[in-house]
């Protein structure tokens, strides 16, 4: 038993002789110390030894073990100081590893785009809960429980009266509820709706855009959607107006513009009409200033709502809504 010790003992330290990393030492300590370990087991054993011999076994494998636990911190010491247990000295004067440069995520570039660019134009920006309670989400908004409505977007439902929001417009009825006309405010945000394809996510981003004062009308919401489509593509980029319906403007609008990849002459971007949905629009529905309490005898307004990957989709050339999400470093470090 005597020999065992000293054997165990002196093979620990050979091992130790040629570790270079914590992980090897790790590894050393685990098979020499740990619950399985030899000298462990070695110690356990003591025991089944005749009683005239365990006295002087168990003080030698204490012994070894205090001298084993000492030359492992020390070479742990070695290693965190940059020597080697034979006494190699790392070069610290050597160049480390580069760091590399992050950039913003395409989504939130587009964001800050869209939101500098209302910005400029006299737009503050709201931003509020993401879980939402149903009236703010939908029946403030002119969509009551049952409105047929309802089923144009497939909701996320947390309880009867809470939901992911579908939309950033409670914000619009958030920010009315609290400040009087006049009233310029874009909402950013993450929404949720059931829905998963090459150009749907069940996450995904929009802005939404209010304004109410005494004399709004549908002319300032062209000038102000042009505006911005000109300050986003280039000023080449033409609009169109199509009638719509959204229940909580009146009259409704969907926005197209020129397709940026081929300029309107057609290709299978824009499924070979020249143009391209971007975003919906109009005038706000007097339910919603209702709901609020303001005075439709005195103020109108418009609204308007944008996807957000939509526009960065069309910006960058993406044709799949995914590789916004899929976190490939080769798509994102072309941004």
């Amino acid at each position: 038993m005597d020999k065992s010790i000293d054997s165990i003992y002196q093979e620990a330290l050979d091992e130790l002789d040629g570790v270079s990393a914590p992980e090897a030492l790790e590894a050393v300590q685990v098979r020499y110390l740990g619950r399985k370990g030899r000298l462990t087991a070695f110690l356990r054993n003591i025991a089944s030894l005749p009683p005239e011999q365990r006295a002087d076994t168990g003080k030698k494998a204490n012994i070894a073990k205090k001298k084993l636990e000492e030359a492992i911190r020390q070479c742990g010491e070695s290693l965190k100081s940059g020597k080697g247990n034979a006494g190699e000295q790392l070069d610290i004067s050597l160049p480390g590893r580069p760091a590399t440069p992050g950039s913003l995520h395409p989504i939130t570039r587009i964001t800050r785009e869209i939101c500098d660019i209302f910005a400029r134009m006299g737009f503050s920006i709201a931003e509020g809960p993401e879980v939402e309670l149903d009236y703010y989400n939908f029946e403030a908004l002119n969509v009551p429980k049952y409105h047929p409505a309802r089923d144009m977007q497939d909701t996320f439902y947390l309880s009867d009266n809470i939901v992911l929001r579908t939309q950033t417009s409670p914000m619009q009825i958030r920010v009315m509820e609290k400040q009087a006309p006049p009233v310029a405010v874009i909402a950013p945000g993450k929404v949720y709706r059931c829905d998963s394809d090459l150009t749907h996510t069940p996450m995904f981003h929009q802005v939404e855009g209010l304004m109410v004062d005494g004399d709004v009308s549908f002319a300032d919401l062209k000038g102000i959607l042009t505006t911005f489509i000109h300050a986003m593509f280039d000023a080449q980029t033409s609009l169109r107006f199509r009638p719509s319906f959204f229940p909580f403007t009146e009259p409704s609008a969907e926005v197209d513009i020129l397709c940026v990849m081929c300029r309107g002459k057609g290709c299978r971007v824009c499924s070979h009409s020249g143009w391209l949905e971007i975003l919906g629009s109009g005038m706000v529905h007097p339910n919603v200033f209702k709901s609020v309490g303001y005075d439709t005898t005195k103020y109108s307004g418009f609204a308007f709502g944008m996807g957000v990957e939509r526009i960065a989709m069309l910006k960058y050339g993406i044709d799949d809504i995914r590789k916004f999400f899929n976190n490939d470093l080769r798509f994102l470090r072309q941004f």
